[in-house]
């Protein structure tokens, strides 16, 4: 067999109009249609490894995925093809070689989402609408308090859609909110998220802002272990992966074998 590459691809995509990231029979997925499109240019089959496995509806603009290749790939030549070559709503936007160590899933230390909100009376703008949701008015300060009670490392069960053997144990680092003008963005940060977390973690904390729920009653979730039939998912198209974090290439192999460690069984990394 001719040796080959390992590539790193940076991707944004508008998720609208995909039933997710992860390859699905009859469905439009980006996953898929990368992997045919790549798969066309570089003429060889393609196999994507992403970083976090987006749901229908959700957005990407920092997602990492990678591959191995067998072809020369010239890194700003492939960019501007596939920019003619992808549609609108998808694009490739880094592409550079990466050691054979780098895993865009089990290399990640951690994975950064944001939340877009509206509080204006018409709702959401016509040119955002597809990546901000509408709300009413919120208690800011009553959600951050909230939000704070989350961090640190906590079984998410009540977060989280149920997964046979994958664990529900996850570092939160980051849970905050920012306003600007009548928009909200909460930030939410973590090693991994499990399945449903992110949008949950969401819906929670604005029935704390819209007065439905306390702050204490969001803490005191983190003590169930089953999905919780009170929190409200969020709406998906609020949702975007902005982000992932990798750490030197001399530290991938042991940041590798550290998750595989802590994730014998496969948890489904993903946003929704």
């Amino acid at each position: 067999m001719p040796p080959t590459a390992r590539i790193r691809l940076d991707i944004s995509y508008d998720g609208t109009e995909f039933q997710g990231w992860a390859r699905q029979p009859g469905f439009r997925t980006v996953q898929g249609l990368l992997e045919e499109s790549l798969g066309k240019v570089l003429r060889e089959p393609v196999q994507l490894t992403v970083a976090g496995r987006t749901d229908a509806g959700v957005h990407a603009e920092g997602q990492v995925a990678h591959l191995d290749t067998a072809a020369e790939v010239d890194a700003d030549k492939l960019i501007h093809r596939m920019a003619k070559f992808l549609p609108r709503d998808v694009r490739i936007t880094g592409i550079r070689p990466v050691p054979a160590e780098f895993d865009a899933r089990f290399s990640a230390i951690r994975r950064h989402y944001v939340y877009r909100l509206t509080t204006a009376r018409y709702g959401a703008d016509p040119l955002s609408a597809r990546s901000v949701v509408g709300c009413r008015p919120v208690d800011l300060e009553a959600m951050r308090t909230a939000s704070h009670a989350l961090l640190g490392l906590h079984d998410f069960a009540a977060f989280c859609r149920r997964r046979e053997g994958a664990t529900t144990v996850r570092e939160l680092q980051r849970y905050d909110w920012e306003r600007e003008g009548d928009r909200l963005h909460a930030h939410v940060s973590a090693d991994a998220f499990c399945w449903s977390m992110v949008r949950s973690l969401v819906g929670a904390v604005l029935a704390v802002g819209a007065g439905r729920r306390t702050p204490e009653w969001v803490a005191g979730l983190l003590a169930e272990r089953s999905r919780s039939s009170s929190v409200t998912v969020a709406p998906a198209h609020g949702l975007s992966l902005v982000a992932v974090d990798y750490p030197a290439e001399s530290e991938l192999a042991a940041r590798n074998a550290q998750t595989r460690e802590t994730r014998s069984v496969p948890t489904g990394d993903c946003c929704i």
